[in-house]
């Protein structure tokens, strides 16, 4: 029987190829490396798949969050952005995303249209970026003026929108303005009267009255009646009679403009009493230049 010779285990015939000696060499890192290069597949399904149906996979999401968890895509940072008047706790209770969470699991979309009803917010962007952190950028309503109505005051913007009902005596600067109606249609008058500060100095609320028309209340106690739709022609004829003859420096009970060719003037009725003289009505205003008498 013939026996069979093996070569020893040193020999060249035994020695490994080129490219397994390679992969030898280079396995300690290739093995994260392929690690790495699997996770980001798997990151890029799954937003794939979030993208395609925000609305109909909220289970599916809240997997893939789960899944996507494990590679360490969880909330670790949650960043705001041109936050003044919001209070935080209700943004982040609207928000409704906690330290820890699976990043890839969480809505913006959803966390947006809530954080959209807080009163002071106007506009918002919420946005994730990868792997640990929450971006929320706000655009938060400008109180424009002070409303008061039903007995309550309120904070509202240029638009009418209320945006706070409390600690309301911190904005005391802003213009008062009262009645049914009033905050929908204080931004004209408003205009009107900071373009006019001799005026607007002297008034210290604006009443709307029946929602079509309004009344200034002067700090001398005179309500003056604006016409219906015509209020900027009434203040600068109001505005000249202040110019020229001091009109609303004079204890008056009410002004009466809502007729455009007269002016009645209602004195107070105890200076009244006291000087009969100042029932009668104020010089009528200078005519325009150029014009000549008849």
């Amino acid at each position: 029987m013939s026996r069979v010779t093996r070569a020893p285990r040193n020999s060249i015939n035994d020695r490994p190829g080129r490219w397994k000696m390679l992969f030898r060499r280079h396995r300690r890192i290739l093995r994260p490396a392929g690690w790495g290069v699997l996770g980001l597949v798997l990151v890029a399904v799954c937003v794939g798949l979030l993208r395609s149906g925000e609305g109909t996979l909220t289970t599916m999401r809240d997997r893939l969050g789960a899944a996507t968890a494990l590679f360490g895509f969880r909330v670790q940072n949650v960043t705001i952005e041109g936050r003044a008047n919001t209070p935080e706790p209700l943004l982040r209770a609207a928000l409704g995303i906690t330290t820890g969470a699976p990043i890839l699991g969480f809505s913006v979309a959803a966390a947006r249209a809530r954080v959209e009803t807080l009163a002071w917010v106007e506009h918002a962007t919420v946005e994730r970026r990868l792997p640990r952190t929450i971006v929320v950028n706000l655009q938060e309503r400008r109180p424009f003026a002070i409303w008061q109505s039903g007995g309550k005051l309120a904070l509202i913007d240029r638009d009418g929108q209320v945006v706070a009902d409390q600690n309301v005596a911190q904005y005391g600067s802003l213009p008062l303005v009262v009645g049914p109606g009033a905050a929908a249609a204080a931004a004209t008058l408003l205009d009107a009267l900071s373009e006019r500060p001799a005026l607007q100095s002297h008034v210290t609320a604006a009443v709307r009255i029946g929602e079509r028309r309004w009344n200034l209340r002067t700090d001398g106690g005179t309500d003056v009646m604006l016409p219906e739709g015509a209020e900027v022609a009434a203040l600068d004829r109001l505005l000249a009679l202040q110019q020229d003859h001091a009109l609303l420096d004079r204890p008056l009970a009410a002004i009466d403009m809502r007729l455009p060719d007269r002016l009645v003037v209602r004195p107070q009725p105890d200076v009244a009493k006291a000087d009969p003289a100042l029932q009668r009505p104020p010089p009528p205003p200078p005519p325009p230049p150029g014009h000549k008498p008849t």
